[in-house]
């Protein structure tokens, strides 16, 4: 009787009622972990699911209201490593906070667990992660040995001012994990910006335009392919190049999963 009214006791003790969520990735989670009833505030940009739109918005991505915030009396601030600061403020006001990373494929896994952990829904994180690595399974032995760019943007002309993924973020790895190479081999981390010439001297296989916004924007796919077929590179011959225009094309959250079915499927088109 003494453990159980001990286990009782340990469990309430680390349970929360009230949690902010300070980025659409964050948010995305929880609410994928059935834990949304206890979102009293997230920021401008978690649009996902629908029902997010209505909580409490406490500002942007960077620059969350530290008096929104307070108001809402949180248990617990979740946020990315970018809002470090403003963690060590709501920790020296009593609030606690939990910092996690979303850069690489590693990092999205262990934030998964780790949030499934605070929210005491382990078993439901297990079975997105599950999940997560049997989509990633399936991109392997599709093609292999080539050269894949993702360019993140809405771009209509390439002479300047293209970004690009990076070595250090999670795209880079799922190229990797299906047995390709990222065709961007550079130390410069996050989203480097290349201009004509750059993008030409990676002589990309396959390109992979995220483009979560082209509708808002009123663009077509091909407005978004045409500049690249003129470009002299195997992608542009062989017309393996690809527009990803779903909303969660940029967001590291449990919805890698849907993004790693669209991979798969490019995969699959390039190998025909």
């Amino acid at each position: 009787m003494k453990f159980l009214l001990l286990l009782l006791f340990t469990i309430n003790l680390f349970s929360y009622d009230r949690i902010i969520a300070l980025s659409p990735s964050i948010n995305e989670i929880i609410y994928a972990l059935g834990a949304d009833d206890i979102i009293v505030g997230n920021t401008t940009f978690c649009t996902f699911p629908k029902s997010a739109q209505s909580k409490p918005k406490v500002g942007g991505y960077f620059s969350p209201s530290l008096e929104k915030i307070l108001s809402l009396k949180p248990d617990i601030v979740i946020m990315q490593k970018s809002s470090i600061k403003l963690a060590s403020k709501l920790e020296s006001l009593g609030i606690k906070t939990k910092v996690v990373q979303l850069t690489t494929l590693e990092d999205i896994k262990d934030t998964i667990e780790q949030i499934g952990k605070i929210l005491n829904k382990q078993i439901k994180a297990k079975e997105i992660l599950t999940t997560l690595e049997n989509k990633l399974i399936q991109t392997q032995n599709i093609l292999k040995n080539k050269k894949i760019l993702f360019v993140i943007g809405h771009n209509l002309k390439l002479d300047s001012r293209i970004f690009v993924a990076g070595q250090n973020l999670y795209f880079n790895d799922i190229i990797n994990y299906s047995g390709n190479t990222n065709a961007f081999q550079s130390t410069r981390a996050g989203q480097p910006i290349l201009n004509m010439e750059n993008i030409i001297a990676t002589n990309a296989d396959m390109v992979i335009l995220l483009a979560p916004f082209r509708k808002q924007k009123k663009l077509t796919k091909e407005q978004l392919i045409e500049p690249w077929l003129s470009l002299p590179i195997n992608a542009a011959k062989t017309k393996d190049i690809y527009v990803l225009d779903k909303e969660y094309a940029g967001i590291s959250s449990h919805r890698l999963i849907y993004f790693l079915e669209d991979f798969k499927g490019f995969l699959e088109n390039a190998k025909m």
